[in-house]
């Protein structure tokens, strides 16, 4: 159980406790107690924005570090006498195994402490040196916020309302560990959620209980698995299905034929884009002419850090910058936005932004999916029914001053879209952005 501090009575310098600041955080294990240690460093890192708090083994002690904004930070460095305290606290309050140091181990933590509600995932992993632990801080406020606050611009939103109004078919988010795809899937259920409607998920592990919705948790230990759960699902009269994450090639193959028998189906996969979701349901030998009839839509999305808005920059776009935004969007950029850093931010950045790319399949993509033209032919398909592609997405952020040309880098290989996908225009999504942000309180880049 994890205790209330608020009255220990046990304090940190608040200068140590900013997301800014590169100094390590000390403590006093000599007077404070290790449950009050533990309890302290949850809270700071649930109050900073961080989503993983790690917990490294070393020679010289335990390394905590903190992920803020998809980003590792140092945070502190807890010595060797006071690790192995430390690690079995952690086990405890997530309801693992003490004793058990040699293999990889699960837990959960659900409480409220200090009148914060905290929900966090636990792991355990051994290493050479020690027990490595790492925590998942889940937040589930995006996902009850709405799909209207997931970062879609004009043309993809409306494409994900069209999509989820459907009455079958098979709608998929892709990315990869950690890209929100559970956010957007929730979003999207909170949506379709309605009293007329029977919906029921097959998750591992169920992230988020919602009211409503009929939710099985995956045990493969007895073999409840997705495709055991997902057969008894079809007979349980289902509108809507939920699959947690299509990972085999038997859930993949009564996902499709769900969809064909009338009902939506939700899951998530992971893969980079829609072309590549596509040929790796192929390869899970879903059969083309069930895919090409079932598959209605597929999100795919990444998530780059969001610019600061009270300390953000601009600087004129260097000739390269130049070159790629004239490639991907046909448009010139004089100008683009940099972080610059201040005491509410982590270095320039506060936040992190979705980049989609929302594929909404016409007849004719369907019918090269069954009819199993090229990829090259495939991809022209795809790209010229008016996908905007990540890359264009992302620019277009980059423009509205949402992110950096650094961050789209770091997601996107430039190469290889400006490659295949130059000059497929997003002329209407720029005009879009512009008008967006023509009541806020800071300047548009010259276009």
């Amino acid at each position: 159980m994890v205790q209330d501090t608020s009255n220990s009575g046990v304090t940190l310098d608040a200068s140590q406790l900013t997301g800014t600041n590169t100094k390590l955080i000390s403590f006093n294990f000599e007077e404070t107690p290790i449950t009050d240690i533990v309890n302290m460093i949850i809270l700071d890192a649930i109050k900073q924005g961080a989503s993983d708090i790690h917990f490294d083994p070393s020679d010289e002690g335990l390394k905590i570090r903190i992920r803020i904004d998809g980003t590792l930070f140092d945070y502190s460095l807890v010595p060797l006498y006071v690790q192995k305290n430390m690690i079995t606290r952690i086990k405890i309050i997530a309801g693992m195994n003490i004793t058990e140091s040699r293999v990889p181990q699960d837990g959960a933590i659900k409480n409220n402490l200090e009148n914060t509600n905290i929900d966090l995932r636990v792991s355990s992993l051994p290493t050479n040196i020690g027990e490595k632990i790492v925590v998942r801080i889940l937040d589930y406020s995006m996902s009850t916020a709405g799909i209207e606050e997931l970062d879609f611009n004009k043309q993809n939103f409306e494409k994900v309302l069209k999509m989820i109004a459907e009455p079958n078919g098979i709608i998929l988010v892709t990315g990869a560990t950690g890209t929100g795809k559970s956010t957007t899937v929730y979003s999207i259920l909170q949506r379709l959620n309605t009293e007329d409607r029977n919906i029921i998920t097959v998750e591992d592990p169920i992230e988020m209980n919602l009211d409503g919705i009929n939710q099985v948790q995956v045990i493969s230990d007895i073999g409840l698995s997705f495709a055991s759960a997902l057969r008894s699902i079809l007979r349980q009269d289902p509108d809507i299905i939920m699959i947690g994450e299509i990972r085999d090639d038997e859930t993949a193959r009564i996902a499709v034929r769900a969809a064909i028998t009338g009902h939506l189906v939700l899951s998530t996969i992971h893969t980079n884009n829609s072309l590549n979701t596509i040929e790796r349901l192929l390869d899970m030998e879903v059969e083309r002419y069930l895919l090409g009839s079932a598959l209605t839509g597929i999100v795919s999305q990444k998530l780059a850090r969001r610019l600061c808005k009270k300390c953000r920059g601009s600087k004129p776009a260097n000739e390269y910058e130049k070159s790629v935004f004239q490639k991907a969007l046909n448009i010139d950029v004089e100008n683009i936005y940099v972080p610059i850093g201040c005491l509410e931010c982590h270095n320039g950045y506060s936040g992190r932004i979705a980049i989609h790319e929302v594929l909404r399949l016409n007849q004719e993509i369907q019918d090269a999916i069954t009819g199993n033209v090229t990829k090259s032919e495939l991809r022209k398909l795809v790209y010229s029914s008016g996908t905007i592609t990540m890359l264009q997405d992302g620019l277009a952020k980059v423009i509205e001053g949402e992110t950096t040309f650094e961050e789209i880098l770091k997601l996107i290989d430039l190469e290889d879209d400006l490659g295949s996908n130059s000059n497929l225009g997003l002329e209407n999504t720029i005009e879009d952005s512009i008008t967006n942000n023509e009541n806020r309180d800071y300047d548009l880049l010259e276009i």
